[in-house]
Order: C-alpha cells, then sequence, then structure tokens
C-alpha cells in the first residue's frame, strides 16, 4: 500500500542541483494525495523562474511512478505560499549552515 511517508521517502532521490539538497527536505513539497493507484503531488519552486525546475519536476514525477501500485502521478506546482528558507527541514538548515 502507498503512503505519503513512502512517496515523500521516494522523493527524497530528488536532488537541487544548485544546493545539493533533497527537494523534501528543502521544504518543496507541500502535499501528497492518493486515491488509489494515483498520486498527485502539490509542490513549489524556489522562484517562478527556477532554471532546474524542468530537472525537479521530472525527477519527482519519474522516482514516484517508480514505486509498486502507482500508476499514475500527478505534478501540481503552486505559488502561495512561496517559498521561504524557513520552509526547509532542520537538517537542511544545518547543512547551508542557516540558524
Amino acid at each position: 500500500m502507498i503512503t505519503e511517508e513512502i512517496v515523500l521517502e521516494q522523493i527524497k532521490q530528488v536532488i537541487d542541483p544548485d544546493l545539493g539538497l533533497n527537494i523534501v527536505d528543502m521544504g518543496l513539497i507541500y502535499g501528497v494525495d492518493i486515491n488509489d493507484d494515483i498520486v498527485d503531488i502539490t509542490m513549489t519552486l524556489t522562484s517562478p523562474g527556477c532554471p532546474a525546475a524542468p530537472q525537479l519536476l521530472n525527477g519527482s514525477q519519474t522516482v514516484v511512478q517508480q514505486l509498486d501500485g502507482v500508476e499514475e502521478v500527478n505534478i501540481n506546482v503552486v505559488w502561495t505560499p512561496p517559498w521561504d528558507p524557513e520552509m526547509m527541514s532542520e537538517e537542511a538548515k544545518d547543512e547551508l549552515g542557516i540558524f
């Protein structure tokens, strides 16, 4: 059975090329909704002009699609609330030296 925790753990494979951190710990994933074999991911980017957007979006879809029992993955990009470094996990903040 697919759970939000399993999906989030899988998405941790997607690394932001600029910061070298996974996008879950960066706070870019706002939500995961699972309906049978369909996974809807709500996420944002660090900015609307993020040059890594295609890589992050495609990577997220690809790694979740690889999970057993997942038939469809939908990525929904939202801009509200806007991403802020405060959304990062404590581990990510420590790694970047943000206190």
